[in-house]
């Protein structure tokens, strides 16, 4: 028997490769599905089925290209309704992969259709679970992504209490939990930076696993804190669940490079959005205007998902050299299919056309602290909600980079902004977004907020308030 982890940093997930006795069966496959086919030819093997945890929301699964390459049958759990062909388990069915046996455990909450595949092995014992979102390390899945469903998210949160309770906590401690998702996912608030487990320290270390938790009790503590989900959410679900275009076709007319007259020309004619994924670093010295950027060497896929509010969208790419099939890649992980091209030879190119450049502003957190203490400044915390709620400068106005489009109206044109987050990655995307819609008076603050807390500057620790 096989086991693989194969898992995306990127994205935060976890797709398995499980074979034995020449049989194969994928779980959760990536969009791109050459690794899969590759690695069971190299093994003289046949992928025999595809098992699939849920409708995924925050990437689009590999599925459906990969049963036609292979063949292999499509199973989702208990419900499930699509647009092609799949197989419709039943609670507790049973499937052979050569000398081992997968078992289909009905877990709605996360989802109505969640189902986690518990592995059996050749003795009959079993081995471990694949618990797509109902349960991750430290965590389990959030309960308000039902896709057209008259429940509530009290509702599923109640029903995944029960499935976790009685299908998959009554496991022995020592199965293995392999999950869909580790930390830096938006399925959960608290996952862990493990992306493998055991049921018996899910069960000492989990708060939503207490032995002693009330449903009430789970209701609550689950949906407490959980932000809204990205936008691209509920496009990806869709996508998963009515088919999709062939990664190879996307691929193909995505991965073209553009001389800079091309390149302008398309931009114009096709109303594209010009896409900058090099490392900030580069964006700052020179980009395009009215470029966005959004860097590979980041969370690439998940902040498009978030930012491009079109999934549609037509896209061109300012891409490092090499870099462009990776970039037309991740794109189309979070169903972004409407890669145009890439420009050739880069902004080296535009800059030799005679092309108009534009650059950004960018300090240290030296030079920005005796700014602050000589004069009144502007500042924009662009982290998250959890992250300025912890710690953050006294005269900082938050201004999440998760919900900047929908607050362009708490800022002014006419004002100069310094913007820091944690690092220096999530700055530049909101400064590059902002000077697309026309705010020109930019400082980005290098290092962040981490390079920021080195200095005097005072800053205000998050104080629990009190109830009265």
């Amino acid at each position: 028997m096989i086991i693989e982890q194969i898992y995306t940093n990127c994205l935060a997930q976890g797709a398995y490769y499980i074979e034995s006795q020449g049989e194969v069966a994928i779980i959760d496959p990536l969009r791109e599905t050459q690794p899969y086919i590759d690695k069971a030819n190299k093994n003289k093997a046949k992928i025999k089925y595809i098992f699939e945890t849920h409708f995924h929301a925050d990437f689009v699964s590999g599925h459906v290209d990969l049963a036609k390459k292979t063949g292999a049958t499509i199973v989702y759990g208990p419900g499930a309704e699509t647009s092609y062909d799949i197989y419709s388990a039943s609670d507790n069915e049973e499937f052979k992969i050569g000398n081992v046996t997968i078992k289909a455990l009905h877990t709605p909450g996360h989802t109505l259709e969640s189902t986690t595949y518990l592995l059996i092995d050749e003795n009959g014992k079993d081995h471990a679970i694949f618990s797509g979102d109902t349960l991750f390390l430290g965590d389990v899945g959030r309960p308000d992504l039902a896709i057209k469903s008259d429940l509530t998210k009290e509702d599923l949160a109640k029903m995944l209490f029960e499935s976790l309770r009685t299908k998959i906590m009554t496991l022995a401690d020592d199965v293995i939990v392999y999950p869909a998702h580790g930390a830096g996912s938006a399925c959960g608030k608290n996952l862990s930076k493990e992306t493998v487990g055991t049921i018996g320290d899910q069960k000492k270390t989990n708060y939503a696993l207490r032995a002693d938790m009330s449903k009430d009790e789970f209701v609550k503590e689950v949906l407490d804190g959980i932000a809204p989900p990205p936008q691209y959410f509920a496009k990806n679900a869709m996508l998963n669940k009515m088919g999709y275009d062939n990664f190879e076709t996307v691929l193909e007319t995505g991965d073209i490079p553009l001389s800079p007259e091309d390149f302008e020309a398309m931009a114009n004619s096709e109303d594209a959005l010009v896409l900058d994924v090099r490392p900030q670093s580069d964006y700052i010295k020179g980009h395009i205007p009215n470029s966005i950027f959004i860097g590979l060497n980041g969370g690439f896929a998940p902040w498009v998902g978030a930012l491009i509010t079109d999934i549609k969208q037509p896209i061109l790419l300012i891409v490092p050299e090499g870099k462009s099939k990776e970039a037309v890649t991740r794109l189309s992980r979070v169903g972004y299919d409407n890669t145009l091209g890439y420009l050739k030879d880069g902004i080296d190119a535009w800059i030799s056309a005679g092309k108009e450049i534009d650059t950004l502003e960018s300090i240290s957190a030296e030079t920005f602290a005796n700014r602050v203490e000589n004069g009144n400044v502007n500042i924009l915390d662009v982290r998250k909600d959890g992250e300025y709620a912890s710690m953050h400068l006294e005269d900082a106005q938050h201004f999440a980079l998760d919900y900047i489009n929908e607050n362009m109206n708490a800022i002014s044109k006419d004002k100069t902004y310094h913007i820091h987050c944690a690092g220096g990655y999530r700055s530049v995307i909101a400064a590059s977004i902002l000077k697309a819609r026309g705010f020109h008076n930019l400082v980005d603050i290098a290092g962040g907020f981490g390079a920021i807390k080195k200095t005097d500057l005072p800053m205000t620790d998050f104080v629990c308030p009190t109830t009265l």
